[in-house]
């Protein structure tokens, strides 16, 4: 079997793995470049392969950067099966359909920029015809079913704990000699004890590993901590007079964060001010989080039973989906928090409310997932004071608060445990998703081991022997 990195190789974006074997050709994810708008178009328009020639995908989640970029895929050709979980194919269908509005939307802005300076029109990479014309081939997998996906490849997927439907890859082979193989390909590591979804489920009997290190730097405070420093901020922010404005992945972030809100509501932690989530794909998502319990863990079904009612239910909490309704939000000058995708504020709804806000000392910007280099969200990250948003430059005064402890990604000390975990058989660890600070961090932090094989921080087009 030989794997190729295509995606996410020395940085958090764009997740896309090549494995072949036996003649055919599998794929692992096919995410959306996220970046500098020049380059992201251009990664994104051009696979590093001939897409008519591959002959399945497995998705892991579907976040954007894992799943963004297969509309595009059987644009280009592509006509194989698409494994994912039920959740994950559900999620999938609303996530791509919003990705090609909003990538429609996009090169109609470009576009008038490059007419007035004489240049060609651009097309969308994709559009949301496209991302409809993609859902047919979706195949919708049990966590733990064994499918063979390509002619002597078994593969399952199994609880990542990340986001709802999220999972690790397992797939069963036999290597030129005959001998049994495992490979475990992470997807992205959730953690444990987060609030509505069960836990990560480990590697075992692996030979080879491909392990995400977002945070391979960082050992996470304890989601208690993470939640206090929260609730701080926003008693800050009531207290002077201000909104909180949150930067928030549409699929996970997002629910996370209004049973955070509703239980420190309810708890008198925090004043019972309005609590808005102005993200129609949030929305649905938080639709489809209802429809799929077999996601959730126990403590999210003691909350049912003990409340006759479902998790996600929260009487304080309002969704909005009209483009008038979220307009309103300029009018309210009382204090308040807006949850608004996308997380990483490159587009939609929370680039307005960033434009509205951002001049105002007495508003909170909260930063509460992880920031690609280049996009909007890293230079508040960053506390840079001057942000273009729209084109438009605009001086920060609102205060910017970032919450590495509300991440769905695991901390150090939990991909140290996820690498260890399939040590007795471990024959090769491979890392991808983090940026060069966090692999060698991890890596440092693995060599504690010695009973661990040295990791490979994968390069971009890097191919292994497996």
């Amino acid at each position: 079997m030989k794997l190729t990195i295509f995606g996410a190789a020395q940085t958090v974006t764009g997740s896309m793995h090549l494995v072949e074997h036996n003649g055919k050709k599998l794929l692992l994810d096919c995410g959306s470049y996220q970046g500098k708008r020049d380059e992201s178009y251009r990664i994104n328009q051009n696979f590093p392969f001939d897409p008519a020639e591959i002959d399945a995908m497995i998705l892991s989640h579907a976040h954007i950067d894992h799943s963004g970029n297969i509309p595009n895929l059987v644009k280009q050709g592509f006509t194989g099966p698409i494994y994912a979980t039920n959740a994950s194919v559900d999620l999938a269908d609303i996530m791509l359909r919003d990705s090609g509005h909003i990538l429609e939307n996009d090169i109609k802005y470009l576009n008038k920029k490059r007419r007035k300076q004489g240049l060609p029109s651009l097309e969308p990479i994709y559009t949301q015809k496209d991302a409809l014309m993609a859902m047919p081939q979706f195949r919708s997998l049990w966590y733990d079913e064994k499918k063979e996906v390509i002619p002597g490849v078994i593969a399952q997927l199994v609880e990542a704990g990340h986001i709802l439907g999220s999972s690790a890859v397992v797939l069963d082979y036999l290597d030129e000699a005959g001998k049994p193989k495992r490979f475990w390909y992470s997807g992205d590591v959730g953690r444990y004890d987060v609030p509505i979804l069960r836990d990560p489920v480990l590697p075992s009997e692996a030979q080879t590993v491909l392990m995400e290190c977002t945070y391979g730097d960082k050992p996470h405070e304890s989601m208690d901590e993470a939640y206090d420093e929260f609730i701080d901020a926003v008693r800050r922010t009531v207290n002077r007079g201000g909104k909180i404005i949150v930067p928030a992945f549409a699929i996970g972030r997002t629910q996370n964060l209004t049973y955070f809100l509703s239980q420190a509501i309810e708890n008198e932690e925090i004043p019972d001010i309005p609590v808005v989530v102005d993200s129609p794909l949030a929305v649905s998502a938080s639709d489809l989080y209802r429809k799929h319990t077999e996601c959730f863990d126990d403590e999210t079904w003691q909350f049912i039973a003990e409340h006759r009612m479902h998790g996600l239910d929260y009487s304080n909490i309002i969704y909005t989906r009209t483009v008038d309704e979220s307009k309103a939000l300029n009018d309210w000058h009382e204090p308040m928090i807006i949850i608004s995708a996308s997380g990483m504020a490159e587009n939609g709804r929370i680039l307005h409310h960033l434009k509205n806000n951002i001049e105002d000392g007495r508003n909170t910007i909260l930063i509460i997932s992880w920031q690609a280099a280049d996009t909007l969200g890293r230079k508040l990250a960053d506390q840079e004071r001057k942000v273009r948003i729209f084109g438009e430059e605009y001086y920060r005064k609102a205060e910017v608060v970032t919450i590495g402890g509300l991440s769905a990604h695991a901390g150090q000390n939990l991909l140290v445990d996820y690498a260890l975990s399939s040590k007795d058989t471990l024959e090769k660890l491979i890392l991808y998703h983090g940026e060069e600070k966090a692999a060698t961090a991890l890596i440092d932090k693995l060599a504690e081991h010695i009973d661990l094989p040295v990791p490979v921080y994968a390069e971009k087009g890097q191919s292994f022997e497996l």
